[in-house]
C-alpha cells in the first residue's frame, strides 16, 4: 500500500508525529486502538471521518518503519 498520500508529518501538528490526512489523529492512536482489541469497524464507527484506507495506511506505515528499524543486540 502506498501510505505516503495518507500519512502526513507536520512539525506544527501533534509534535511532528505521523497523522492521518493532516488530521489530529495519529498513526499511534490507530495502532493503540487496534492493539486494545477494537476492530476496524469499531474504529470507523467511533471516528466517522476515517476511512478503511486510513487504518490500512497506518498499519503499512508502522510495518515499513519496523522493517527499517536498526536493531542492536548486546551480549
Amino acid at each position: 500500500m502506498n501510505y505516503k498520500s495518507i500519512i502526513t508529518i507536520d512539525s506544527k501538528q501533534r509534535g511532528g508525529k505521523p497523522c492521518i490526512r493532516g488530521m489530529r489523529i495519529t498513526v499511534y492512536d490507530i495502532l493503540d486502538y487496534l492493539a486494545s482489541g477494537m476492530s476496524m469497524k469499531e474504529i470507523l464507527k467511533d471516528f466517522p471521518y476515517l476511512k478503511i484506507e486510513d487504518i490500512r495506511a497506518a498499519l503499512a506505515y508502522a510495518a515499513d518503519r519496523e522493517k527499517h528499524q536498526m536493531i542492536i543486540y548486546s551480549k
